[in-house]
């Protein structure tokens, strides 16, 4: 097998993109190839899969796995670290959440076919409201179905939302008792261990499951979210500006592994009552259920609280100098995300962006995805822009990030001597 090495020192194999979703490989600003980071990766670009990795092979998966590391370690050690996570965070690896797919069958089609065929009801619903049936989206359903009931007062299309929701709710609420969420509690134990002075690691998810808050809970790690602190806990933006102390007599400090975690589409434990606010409940009401559908071209639902206040802070964080993007399992199926994630890597001249999917070598690569989102980023990737790509699942990609508490001052030091030589 031949194996090229570029001017910054990386090792890539001729025969590119052979990278199957899953195998463990990253792509590098201002380049086209993959490099594998893993026996199967560095196998599958092979003319020949069988056989041992040679030595050389070995030492260029070693390289392939230090240049990652360096650059995590680089981007994660920025002033401003943000996560944006999606649905895909919560698919794999143990946690076996509900995919998109898996509520529009629920909600939407006939659980005894052995095709996915809708019920008559949702036909007739969709058909009322103008929803194409060859968008499989459930929330874009949904969203249509609202945008519908601003015009009509309809109680049979009113009806079939509430009990969408129900399913929905019950569908991301019942798998995170039995999910496996090691891969959450290792993602947060490495990308949270920041000096106390810095900033607090802040997460921006579009999931309405609980993974990420039962994992802080599991490693004791407190989060702050927006919601007030007392027994009926109440959505008031100012507690994002509130922090915790360790306090003795002799001295303060603050209190280390403290995240930000914002819930950009609602959550299953979000309720809205009669005046309008948001509290926290257990088991809330569907038909109150805090929950938001954003479709493509459609903006006006972000533009309610408490998805105003936490798209605002999305939105201020990418504009901050010195900002790390970590984006994992997110689709870039949401405009109103997608499109100010674009326009800060053109315009933040100091930001740096790195991007994990199962399916990443798929998402840029292939002819099918070249009018969206990974495309358009693809594309400033290969002009230099600071877009690191790593195909992987969330659980995996969370084993690739470096332990950054780890790490001495002097190791600090000999990583940064290592980047400057290239």
């Amino acid at each position: 097998m031949d194996i090229v090495e570029n001017a910054s020192g990386g090792a890539s194999v001729k025969k590119a993109g052979r990278i199957e979703p899953g195998m463990l490989a990253f792509r590098k600003p201002g380049s086209e190839r993959w490099l594998p980071l893993d026996e199967r990766a560095m196998k599958s670009c092979r003319s020949e899969v069988g056989g041992a990795l040679s030595a050389e092979e070995q030492d260029a998966l070693s390289r392939n796995r230090t240049q990652l590391a360096d650059a995590l370690t680089s981007g994660l050690q920025m002033p401003n670290p943000i996560v944006l996570a999606g649905s895909g965070t919560s698919l794999r690896g143990g946690v076996n959440g509900p995919s998109m797919g898996d509520l529009w069958v629920a909600t939407m089609c006939k659980q005894s076919s052995q095709q996915i065929e809708l019920t008559a009801e949702a036909n007739a619903i969709c058909e009322k409201v103008g929803f194409a049936f060859d968008n499989a989206n459930i929330e874009h359903f949904l969203s249509r179905c609202d945008a519908y009931l601003s015009i009509y007062d309809d109680e049979q299309v009113s009806n079939f939302i509430v009990r969408c929701k129900a399913t929905i709710l019950r569908m991301c609420s019942e798998f995170v008792e039995k999910a496996n969420l090691s891969g959450h509690e290792v993602f947060l134990q490495k990308i949270a261990r920041r000096r106390t002075r810095d900033a607090r690691l802040k997460i921006f998810t579009t999931n309405y499951d609980l993974c990420f808050e039962v994992a802080a809970s599991n490693l004791g790690m407190m989060v702050v979210d927006g919601f007030s602190y007392g027994r009926h806990r109440r959505f008031d933006p100012s507690y994002f500006q509130y922090d915790f102390v360790r306090r003795s007599d002799e001295s303060q400090e603050f209190l280390e592994g403290v995240i930000h975690l914002a819930k950009l589409h609602g959550s299953v434990s979000w309720e809205r009552d009669s005046k309008g606010d948001v509290h926290e409940k257990p088991a809330p009401d569907p038909a109150h259920a805090c929950l938001i559908y954003p479709t493509k071209g459609k903006y006006q639902q972000a533009f309610v609280q408490p998805h105003l206040e936490l798209l605002s802070r999305f939105l201020d964080s990418l504009r901050k100098p010195n900002t790390c993007v970590v984006i994992s399992g997110f689709g870039f199926n949401d405009d109103h995300l997608s499109e100010p994630l674009v326009s800060a890597i053109k315009s933040n001249p100091s930001l740096k962006v790195f991007v994990a999917d199962f399916c990443a070598v798929d998402h840029t690569d292939s002819d099918y995805m070249r009018e969206n989102y990974w495309h358009e980023l693809s594309d400033l990737a290969k002009k230099g822009l600071p877009v690191y790509f790593i195909n992987a699942s969330f659980q995996d990609f969370a084993g690739l990030i470096p332990d950054l508490k780890a790490l001495t001052p002097a190791e600090q030091m000999a990583n940064a001597v290592r980047r400057v030589r290239g």
